[in-house]
């Protein structure tokens, strides 16, 4: 199969759930011998197309910034759309799969398919629907009417999650135009990785952090709750590590309340990080907190538990990552508040045997999203819509 993946974010210059799925099926499948493109903003430097891990990206167009103000740009998403039209008409491919949000170069890969009649696939990280008002106030009514107008445009579509099924099929999609192949994880990759212990010794008591939250510094991801849990928690462990990897525009005002809340020398801010040196971050913690209130998968998590760590998470309308956690056996999910998150820290980090049983019980639940399989889910469901 000639194949092209359509997203705008391209791994490995940015860095999320939805690019390093795409990179991770992508590359699997050139090494099963099909030709794999990817469309997208050309983040990097030199030729607008070249070959990378067995694969070929194709810049559409300049880059711009992915965020304006804290939410995502609709100027870029509307240009990258644009361009994408004549970028993939060069091509002859056998199947198309755009990731929908940004949803306008949907619009742009439902073009292609009908002139070029080649099937699309439509794959859903998350739905918003009614989320849409909370993210844009009144406004909100335009990106409900794109995303439900986007939501007729295929008959094959993939959701990332059953959660995101069961809200595709609340938008009026039909159960059967709808197939679940979860995000994956590289497990013999993440085994291979040793932990980032710094100067501490290999040990639970010991580790390097005590929490750690991954993922880009958006609102909507409450890191603001994770820093006043640990305001919480240091009257009681006074040396408390928590580590905070990614970047976004909420970074400097995290900061600046990690400085007011008197917990800056307990928080590492480390920035965005290599795949590698994350992994190993997470193994050398004790807990991942992953307060957002909106997931549409949480990748993190399942790498979490990969690594045997423990997770947090909220009870929020649009948090998929939820569905993920076991209660009270791999990790915990919580109100959305900073007490309930430090109480539940708490529970593991001050319990050396709770803390060995939820390691195991997530080492467990992660052998259920290895790529290799879910790579031959991919593959079976792209051969049904050319045949």
């Amino acid at each position: 199969m000639k194949i092209a993946f359509v997203y705008d974010a391209v791994y490995p210059w940015v860095k999320g759930g939805a690019e390093m799925r795409i990179h991770e099926l992508g590359k699997r499948l050139s090494a099963r011998g099909h030709e794999v493109h990817i469309f997208g903003v050309k983040w990097w430097e030199g030729e607008d197309t070249f070959e990378y891990e067995g694969m070929t990206l194709h810049g559409v167009c300049k880059a711009r910034n992915l965020y304006v103000n804290g939410r995502r740009s609709i100027s870029e998403a509307i240009i990258f759309a644009m361009k994408l039209f004549p970028a993939l008409r060069k091509e002859n491919f056998d199947l198309i799969d755009v990731s929908v949000f940004p949803y306008f170069s949907c619009f742009t890969v439902k073009a292609v398919s009908i002139f070029e009649k080649v099937p699309s696939v439509f794959t859903w990280h998350e739905v918003w629907d009614d989320y849409w008002y909370e993210y844009l106030g009144r406004a909100g009514i335009f990106g409900l009417l794109v995303e439900k107008a986007v939501s007729k445009l295929s008959r094959n579509n993939i959701a990332v999650s059953k959660w995101t099924k069961d809200r595709l099929e609340g938008l009026g999609v039909p159960e059967e135009r709808i197939t679940v192949i979860s995000n994956g994880i590289d497990l013999k990759n993440i085994s291979g990785i040793e932990p980032n212990w710094g100067k501490n010794p290999m040990s639970l008591e010991c580790k390097a952090y005590d929490l750690i939250f991954a993922g880009r510094l958006i609102r909507e991801k409450n890191v603001d709750l994770l820093i006043k849990a640990v305001a919480f928690l240091k009257a009681d462990f006074p040396y408390l590590r928590c580590c905070i990897v990614g970047d976004g525009p909420e970074k400097l005002a995290l900061v600046e309340l990690a400085k007011k809340t008197g917990v800056y020398e307990n928080i590492e801010f480390a920035g965005f990080q290599e795949y590698g040196t994350l992994i190993g971050k997470i193994k050398a913690s004790k807990m991942l907190v992953l307060p957002s209130s909106r997931e549409g998968f949480g990748m993190v998590v399942i790498e979490a538990f990969a690594c045997g760590i423990p997770v947090v998470t909220v009870r929020a309308k649009y948090n998929a990552a939820q569905g993920l956690v076991e209660n009270g056996v791999d990790g915990f999910v919580v109100e959305l508040d900073e007490r309930e998150i430090a109480k539940a820290v708490i529970k593991v980090i001050g319990n050396t045997s709770r803390s060995k049983k939820a390691s195991e019980a997530a080492l467990r639940k992660a052998d259920n999203y290895d790529w290799e399989e879910i790579i031959t889910n991919v593959q079976l469901m792209f051969e049904a819509c050319i045949k």
